[in-house]
């Protein structure tokens, strides 16, 4: 799990209203595709960011993260852990996104440090969905 606490995961989950979905393609059998689901039923709006640059749950896709042309508040990876530092530094290029956070799984401390050491909100090895129903109810 990650180092962060509650309260700072229930900041993140109340105050973020744009989240970029690191690996959400158009299929239906993958988590990002069901958390992502999730998150705009909370009133989120997700970015599908993929190679495919589909459109995922009526949200227009980007191939990259540098490719956004609005802010972004959270960028959700959902990447395997040896690409998730990349991904991460690509999140740091961006100067409005706040947090980082790495799906279940997803374990990278150097990149978690990384983020960290920016000023950013990093949460590791955890999942929205989970967190939502724990912390708010």
């Amino acid at each position: 799990m990650s180092d962060i606490s509650d309260d700072e995961i229930r900041r993140v989950l109340r105050e973020s209203e744009v989240w970029a979905v690191v690996g959400l393609g158009g299929d239906p059998y993958r988590a990002a595709f069901g958390v992502s689901r999730f998150l705009q039923n909370q009133g989120k709006r997700i970015v599908p960011v993929h190679p495919s640059g589909a459109t995922v749950h009526g949200e227009p896709g980007y191939r990259s993260l540098a490719d956004i042309p609005f802010d972004v508040d959270v960028v959700d990876v959902f990447r395997r852990a040896d690409q998730a530092g990349g991904v991460a530094d690509e999140a740091l290029a961006r100067p409005e996104v706040g947090t980082v956070w790495f799906q279940l799984g997803v374990v990278d401390h150097a990149a978690a440090e990384r983020v960290r050491a920016a000023g950013r909100t990093m949460v590791m090895d955890r999942c929205p969905a989970i967190e939502w129903p724990r912390l708010l109810g």
